[in-house]
């Protein structure tokens, strides 16, 4: 299948979770997410969620990891839409978040991090047993992870699709993928 049939087959499963579905299926994605190995783990990149959208609750995870591993360094995103790139900043927790145009929370005043990151938590639409990922196809996350020597892990809702028919030389593959039953590694 094309990564364009994918996404508005994927965003549309997505949209019909039920709420409580929706909870449960985040608390599972938290519990495979608590026994990954965070020994090696100083910096780590998350996603903040679009809600309507129903992306994966990374909140969760942001909190387990404040309270079990408060020595992690938690950076977020923020996208520059005219130049499809991103910025990284330190995570000072919900109150300095804000939507920009498009519903997407952002960092305000969250310092830049332009050190090392050891792990990317990377959404996703939909995700492929090769480890390739269809996101929204502005290519934000293949341009930030093409030059990172960082543990890639996708977060799903939903298990591995068959094949990405059109994938190219600049997607750029996960190491694993949590979904609600399993991580899957790569």
């Amino acid at each position: 299948m094309l990564k364009a049939e994918i996404r508005k087959q994927a965003l549309k499963e997505r949209l019909s979770l039920g709420e409580a579905e929706y909870n449960l299926l985040n608390e599972d994605l938290l519990n495979h997410f608590k026994s990954l190995d965070f020994t090696q783990v100083n910096t780590i990149h998350i996603f903040l969620p679009i809600t309507k959208r129903k992306e994966p609750n990374t909140f969760l995870l942001i909190e387990w990891l404040a309270e079990n591993h408060p020595h992690i360094k938690i950076i977020v995103p923020k996208a520059d839409f005219e130049t499809a790139l991103m910025t990284h900043h330190e995570y000072l927790g919900i109150d300095d978040l804000q939507k920009n145009i498009y519903d997407i929370l952002e960092p305000q005043k969250g310092t830049i991090h332009n050190g090392e990151v050891d792990m990317v938590l990377v959404p996703l639409l939909a995700f492929d047993q090769y480890g390739y990922r269809v996101g929204y196809g502005k290519g934000f996350y293949d341009r930030f992870l093409e030059n990172l020597n960082a543990k890639k892990i996708g977060l799903s809702l939903s298990p591995a699709i068959e094949k990405i028919d059109d994938v190219n030389e600049y997607d750029i593959r996960l190491d694993f993928c949590i979904t609600p039953t399993e991580i899957i590694k790569f």
